[in-house]
């Protein structure tokens, strides 16, 4: 009797995994077939930072698969868990969990790009090139395309994360950036803009002066309070961006006997006390009144500040070394910071 127990109990165990086993092939298998014949593809997208649980929840959830479980378990035992890319994809319900993950492991076909806030345009095709990862004959005539056609739209491409294909064409960036701008510019502040003394052109300059002058979203209206109180005052707006600027167009623009440097690695260059005499219209240490032009492209905090200033009596600020932000009224106040806060 104990021999047959003996037997019997690993029997009955092995039993139980056996049929355990079978039963999850079968599982497995009918939860990774197509959910329907239907093979009509669809736009997925994979934001980014997104895990392969969450992937699969959003598969489930459009149609795509029959089993969130049963694609983390494929991704998993084949170890491919961390290779999907952020992006969009074209995925069917005709497809099986083998294809879709194939599919996605390929590569979007649309590309997830970021553009942060205060870069120049040249600058921002830089970050589309290397984003959507163009070989480099491609990444040259882009290169090329991009300036053309953003020539008079410096301050205007909105900073935000967009998604585009690999081939897009710089003449559809631009025309998306732009529109994005009227878009988060909204009715309200064009009314206001409307209502005031300064043309948008304008107040897009002062938001981009705004944006490179500033740290934290709470300077901004304080510091654009103090550069209009400098313009009403006929002072020079005096904001070292301008003159970076300035300084950064002269050494890395094209010129007639070569072209757009896009090896340029420092477009805000640390200034000296010469580069402030720089014969510039946009040295505004030198010149009164607002640059020609933007300087860059700002955010929609830096938009809002210019369009609604904080009323102060400051003239003055600076950044200490921790990044914290001084303001005074006067010079004499101002000259006591740089002396208390920069050991100058």
């Amino acid at each position: 009797m104990k021999i047959k127990k003996r037997f019997f109990v690993p029997f009955l165990l092995l039993f139980v995994v056996v049929i355990g086993v079978v039963s999850g092939f079968f599982w497995f298998k009918g939860n990774s077939n197509p959910v329907s014949s239907d093979t009509k593809k669809v736009d997925f997208v994979v934001p980014k930072g997104r895990s392969a649980s969450q992937i699969a929840s959003s598969l489930f959830d459009e149609g795509l698969i029959k089993s969130p479980l049963a694609f983390k378990f494929y991704v998993q035992l084949n170890g491919k868990s961390e290779s999907i890319q952020a992006g969009e994809f074209k995925l069917s319900p005709s497809m099986n969990i083998e294809a879709i993950v194939n599919e996605l492991l390929k590569g979007p076909v649309e590309l997830w790009v970021t553009i942060p806030e205060g870069l120049r345009r040249e600058e921002i095709v830089e970050r589309y090139i290397k984003s959507l990862e163009m070989p480099e004959v491609q990444a040259q005539n882009f290169r090329t395309e991009f300036m053309l056609v953003s020539e008079s739209k410096e301050g205007f491409l909105f900073p935000d994360t967009y998604l585009f294909p690999r081939d897009v064409k710089a003449a559809n960036i631009v025309s998306v950036m732009r529109n994005t701008f009227d878009k988060k510019l909204g009715s309200d502040m064009g009314k206001v803009i409307s209502e005031g003394d300064y043309s948008l052109e304008d107040l897009v300059i002062m938001a981009s002066i705004i944006e490179r002058e500033t740290k934290k979203d709470g300077e901004r209206p304080v510091v654009a309070g103090i550069l209009f109180n400098r313009l009403k005052i006929e002072m020079g707006l005096q904001a070292d961006a301008t003159v970076q600027y300035a300084i950064a167009s002269e050494k890395c623009q094209p010129k007639a006997d070569r072209p757009l440097d896009e090896n340029c690695s420092n477009w805000w260059p640390v200034l000296t006390r010469d580069d402030l005499q720089v014969n510039s219209p946009y040295n505004t240490y030198k010149y009164q009144g607002l640059p020609p032009s933007p300087i860059a492209n700002p955010g929609l905090s830096s938009l809002k500040a210019a369009i609604s200033p904080e009323e102060n009596d400051y003239l003055y600020y600076l950044h200490d070394a921790e990044g914290r932000i001084h303001y005074a009224e006067s010079l004499d106040e101002h000259n006591e910071n740089v002396r208390k806060y920069l050991g100058k």
